[in-house]
């Protein structure tokens, strides 16, 4: 990258709070599925957990997406960390004094699941304001690999080694994680470009605006459907991975931790290569390839042998998901206008991780009824399925060129 082209200071201000909260994540979601297992080992309350994290994106992606048009985003996504410190910090009381339970952890899951909500809107709708938009795809990439490395290749070994040592350890580094983000957020206030002056325009019509916007597009409404449908399957699979590694391939705790980070490998590579196979390839042929050899890994997961032949299907996987996460953000970021990226993207992420805590019961009661292995290849089948489907529209649409505003 030339000086002309070199990222702003700002944005490196907002990369790094969102890598020291992602180590913080990274060992809260590795140790979250161990505390259920030495709650219950019954898969389908596992599975409760894990959908309960996801629930929020159901009931409160809309009002949040309205919000996030009309207030600072840097201040909402400060004011969401701080507020899941606060859950955090009750789960390590509890663990402390004894007293937590199945159900005290899903409700634990569920507020967590809302600060996510209003953090993960606000920030992937705040970047176009730091960053010119030729910058946002390699700024994009930047992100997703502090994503990456935080929560899937640094938190989870650590998490999982903290766990062993004592369980409320993890957690405790989790709260830490989310204060000194928030404090880093503290110095972008003031710093964003301003977007277009509130208007009054009620919650309900300006929510609709961002849906009738988004249903008209339809590049973005087709990649939206697809990522519900595949976020679904993921979870699917993937709700009761800690007991496939623990269980059945008799991976320990710290090598649950291992294991994940082994997997991230992948996600880590798939964003450093992403912004040379869209330059190479095009946008969306990268996506459909993406998600052509994502169905193939989840049949393979179901049938893995060790837990070496595990870890690297999901590195596999985590590849080609690094680079769909990357240039579809970016597309949302390129083709929606400024003042309604916030609505836009609240409709985008309820379309696409509405169906998660679906996939996470289904997932459950699968592993349940038939076994812990049955849900990847149900989810590869179905992934196959959808991608049939759209794969017309996304060479009609690559052909013709990515339109630029709604249809």
């Amino acid at each position: 990258m030339t000086s002309e082209e070199r990222l702003p200071a700002r944005y490196w201000r907002l990369w790094w709070a969102g890598a020291i909260d992602n180590v913080g994540n990274g060992a809260f979601v590795t140790a979250l599925p161990l505390l259920a297992v030495t709650l219950t080992t019954d898969p389908r309350l596992i599975s409760m957990v894990a959908a309960a994290s996801f629930v929020p994106w159901l009931l409160f992606s809309l009002p949040v997406g309205a919000r996030v048009d009309r207030h600072s985003r840097v201040d909402l996504m400060r004011g969401a960390q701080l507020f899941q410190a606060v859950v955090v910090a009750g789960i390590v009381i509890l663990v402390a004094a004894g007293a937590m339970n199945i159900g005290s952890l899903t409700a634990a899951a569920f507020a967590i699941g809302v600060g996510q909500v209003v953090f993960g809107i606000a920030s992937q709708s705040v970047l176009p304001e730091i960053v010119e938009t030729r910058l946002l795809g390699p700024a994009n990439a930047r992100q997703y690999l502090a994503t990456t490395i935080g929560q899937s290749f640094l938190g989870p070994p650590v998490g999982s080694l903290l766990f062993g040592l004592a369980i409320a350890l993890p957690f405790s580094l989790d709260v830490v994680a989310l204060v000194a983000s928030a404090l880093l957020l503290t110095t972008l206030r003031g710093t964003s470009r301003p977007r277009l002056r509130e208007t009054g325009q009620p919650a309900r019509r300006a929510i609709t605006e961002g849906l009738r916007w988004l249903v008209r597009h339809r590049l973005l409404r087709t990649l939206a459907l697809l990522l519900g449908v595949n976020t679904f399957c993921f979870q699917l699979g993937n709700v009761t991975l800690v007991l496939l590694a623990t269980r059945e391939l008799g991976v320990t705790t710290a090598g649950y931790g291992l294991l994940l980070a082994v997997a991230a490998v992948g996600s880590v590579l798939g964003g450093l290569l992403t912004a040379r196979l869209t330059r190479v390839l095009g946008q969306l042929p990268v996506l459909a390839v993406a998600l052509a050899i994502n169905a193939v890994v989840f049949v393979l997961l179901g049938l893995s042998p060790s837990a070496w032949t595990l870890a690297a299907l999901l590195a596999l996987s985590g590849l080609v998901t690094a680079v769909w996460n990357v240039v579809t953000v970016t597309l949302r970021q390129e083709l929606v206008p400024l003042d309604l990226l916030g609505r836009v993207n609240s409709v985008y992420r309820l379309l696409g991780w509405g169906l998660i805590p679906l996939g996470a019961l289904a997932g459950g009661l699968i592993a349940h009824e038939i076994g812990i292995r049955a849900g990847y290849p149900v989810a590869g089948a179905l992934r196959v399925v959808a991608l049939a489907i759209s794969l017309p529209l996304l060479v009609r649409v690559h052909r013709q060129g990515p339109p630029s505003d709604a249809d």
